[in-house]
């Protein structure tokens, strides 16, 4: 009995044995290889996370610094000849003063009416009064003389007389050149909206042209924009600006520009002042001491006033209030191109003995002419 149910015991260790067994090999199977099981199609496994390999980040390269290209320096042509080469933008002045002159001459029979009506168009395109009044004589009696009647013989009289109006004697040159050592000095004065500061650039421009060296002043510093203007007109044509503070003093800045001009041994300092209405006495007074500051460095050779041509007789009273305050010593007369009243120049200069020395024919750079009488008149008349 006791060897029965030691045998029940063994039997029953046995199969405990085998079953503990037999669970752990299915554990450590991986369940494809387990018995009964089936493997699932690729499509429906669980995806595998896989991990991306390392990247590696070069160091931040630094980029080289900017190189600033300066602009490229032009090189005007020279001005002799310009003004016949912009006879064309005086198409305006032309038909008023030249072709409606020429077609009153060369009627069959001039009478006290035709002489009246070339009064009008003289005085019409601001000749002046006195002016015309001197020209029509000596055409009359030119006429009444010689006979003449062809329209190449009118054309050369009229010609002749406007001519002679217009002074061909004055001295039209720049005093741009230095003398002992020192730049020559360009005051440049003018009112509000005659293009003062862009004519100043234009003129630098002439002054290249004709082989001076420039230094600009910039010495108007009560128009936040023109120290800026000036600067581009001058970077063009590689002259130096010198600047002052918004609203600093211009007589020091003229001052300083003068020195430099002295220290860089250049041969002209052209200086551009604030616009200003010629009724001011304020800013007229300033702008006497803008010319007595400078001449502690030495005589300021040439004041040059800009006058808007399309503002005719006007321009006359500008002239003269200028003249008292800084000595005028040449006229620049600007947009001559958009006026009909080209004789501005006959009636500027005989009323004040200053000689228009450039004339402004339109907005290009080189628009700017140095006055030639005998260019002009022809360029009035065209080819009648």
């Amino acid at each position: 009995m006791e060897y029965l149910v030691i045998a029940v015991v063994v039997l029953l260790l046995a199969l405990g044995t085998a079953l503990l067994v037999a669970r752990r090999r299915r554990t450590a199977l991986p369940p494809s290889e387990q018995p009964g099981a089936v493997e699932a199609p690729a499509a429906e496994r669980p995806a595998t996370a896989e991990v991306p390999p390392a990247v590696t980040v070069p160091p931040a390269v630094e980029a080289p610094p900017a190189i600033e290209v300066p602009p490229a320096i032009e090189v005007p042509e020279p001005t002799a000849g310009r003004l016949v080469r912009l006879r064309a933008k005086l198409a305006r002045s032309q038909n008023a003063l030249g072709r409606g002159l020429l077609a009153v001459l060369s009627r069959d029979h001039l009478d006290d009416d035709s002489w009246d009506e070339i009064e009008e168009s003289l005085i019409g395109a601001d000749v002046g009064v006195e002016a015309t009044g001197q020209i029509v004589t000596k055409l009359r009696e030119r006429t009444r003389i010689q006979g003449t009647r062809t329209a190449t013989e009118l054309r050369t009289m009229l010609a002749d007389e406007l001519i002679a109006a217009l002074d061909p004697g004055m001295d039209r040159s720049l005093a741009a050149t230095p003398k002992d050592g020192k730049p020559a000095v360009i005051l440049v004065v003018g009112v509000n909206g005659a293009g003062k500061t862009t004519t100043c650039g234009k003129i630098a421009r002439v002054l290249v042209a004709d082989g001076h060296t420039v230094v600009l002043g910039a010495a108007d510093t009560f128009r936040a924009a023109a120290a800026d203007q000036l600067a581009t007109w001058g970077s063009r044509v590689g002259a130096s600006v010198v600047r002052g503070p918004e609203g600093g003093d211009p007589a020091a800045v003229a001052f300083d520009a003068v020195r430099r001009g002295t220290e860089d041994g250049v041969d002209t300092v052209l200086i551009d002042t604030a616009g200003r209405l010629q009724n001011k006495i304020g800013l007229m007074d300033e702008l006497g001491k803008v010319k007595r500051v400078v001449e502690k460095h030495g005589p300021v050779g040439e004041t040059l006033l800009i006058l808007d041509a399309t503002t005719g007789q006007n321009g006359l009273e500008q002239a003269r209030v200028f003249t008292e305050v800084c000595d005028v010593t040449g006229v620049v007369l600007t947009k001559l191109d958009g006026t009909a009243k080209g004789g501005i120049v006959i009636a500027v200069q005989r009323k004040l003995g200053i000689p228009v020395k450039l004339v402004g024919l339109g907005e290009g750079p080189d628009d700017l002419a140095p006055f030639e009488p005998e260019a002009f008149v022809n360029a009035l008349l065209g080819d009648a």
